[in-house]
């Protein structure tokens, strides 16, 4: 079978979906078996300049013998539109997969499947302007319409794209992530470098987020201005990390600091000095950070909500989005607790491990097949 795969997305400007692809072709590039893979990347130079890609290597993953490059015009460009459905029947693609939900919807020369992560623009819509939303709504619909099979990351994100837009479940597979292989236990000397580098406290707990609404920051800073733990004399700090915040909230209390973005060679070192990892989101169609934070042997405080209970199990402190004291509560027992801590960590590192790319590789590879 030959099997297409769009990276165009894998740049700075969508670094989830980014990683998603990346992280599915690498592991399609190390599978045995008879399949060849045509990774489609982007062409033109001055495209790849106005959206750069400075967190995966492309070159070393199309080295690979079982790996063709397509060379192709922007998704977003009316040339793009035109260019794929002439490169797929030139390269005798027998399937086309497309990580993001923007495509040619007609004259496609084979079978398409779409992988949609969530419908957060559906569900909280003070988020997006109402041109993104209509976007996102339409071109979802019409993907869902094109698509002869659906790929999600979490049995409640198919539940929504079930209710909401009224697809047939059967049509939907769910297939989840992983987190990379980079993300495992830190080193102390990496530690100690990266706690140099950005001028880290020896305990703190992060988070590594967004200023979305739904992350659910501002929950997160209230529940820490109402631990016990940050009362202390020699408190530990919140560090935020990922996006830059600028919540009002985040500077109200003299240890809570933010780091805005972070390089990405740099989180598995992150996640590996910080004490705890908390993630208050009250919505996630898979909930990644939690898993990495698990797999560097982080303990996990998370909330129950979306798709974040599939994610952790029963590897994590679970609480209520929406209830700071509980939050609270769960930090401060975490950080008086060593046992309860390692605890935590021996159940994450478990946790993470039972989630892998090569086997989402081999289910997305079944997938192909059903077409």
């Amino acid at each position: 079978m030959n099997i297409a795969l769009d990276l165009r997305f894998v740049n700075d400007h969508f670094p989830g979906i980014g990683r998603y692809a990346f992280s599915l072709a690498s592991a399609f590039a190390m599978l045995d078996g008879p399949h060849r893979f045509i990774f489609i990347v982007l062409r033109d130079a001055q495209v790849r300049r106005s959206v750069p890609n400075t967190r995966y290597n492309l070159t070393s993953l199309l080295r690979s013998p079982k790996v063709r490059a397509l060379a192709a015009p922007s998704p977003f460009s009316v040339a793009g539109q035109i260019a794929l459905p002439a490169l797929l029947r030139l390269a005798r693609a027998d399937v086309y997969h497309t990580p993001y939900h923007a495509f040619p919807y007609t004259g496609l020369p084979c079978p398409v499947v779409v992988t949609l992560y969530d419908i957060i623009p559906r569900l909280f819509p003070r988020e997006s302007s109402l041109r993104a939303r209509l976007f996102f709504d339409l071109s979802v619909r019409m993907a869902l319409h094109a698509a002869q099979r659906i790929v999600t990351l979490s049995q409640h994100s198919r539940a929504d794209l079930a209710r909401v837009y009224h697809v047939p479940a059967a049509r939907i597979d769910v297939v989840y992530g992983a987190a990379d292989e980079r993300f495992r236990p830190t080193e102390s000397k990496h530690a100690a470098a990266i706690r140099a580098r950005h001028q880290l406290p020896e305990t703190f707990a992060l988070c590594v987020t967004s200023d979305k609404p739904h992350k659910n920051v501002d929950t997160l800073v209230k529940a820490w201005r109402l631990s016990a733990t940050a009362q202390q004399s020699d408190a530990p700090w919140l560090i935020l990390a990922g996006h830059r915040y600028r919540g009002a909230l985040a500077f109200d209390h003299p240890r809570i600091r933010d780091l805005g973005p972070v390089a990405e060679a740099d989180l598995p070192a992150l996640y590996g000095s910080a004490t705890l990892f908390v993630y208050p989101s009250r919505y996630e169609g898979f909930g990644l950070t939690p898993l990495e934070a698990m797999a560097c042997g982080t303990p996990v405080i998370c909330s129950h909500a979306g798709s974040l209970t599939e994610v952790v199990g029963d590897a994590a402190l679970l609480v209520d989005p929406d209830d700071p004291q509980a939050l609270a509560e769960a930090i401060d027992r975490a950080f008086a607790d060593p046992t309860l801590r390692a605890s935590l960590r021996a159940a994450g590192l478990a946790r993470a491990a039972s989630f892998s790319w090569h086997r989402a590789a081999q289910e997305i590879l079944a997938v192909y097949e059903r077409v």
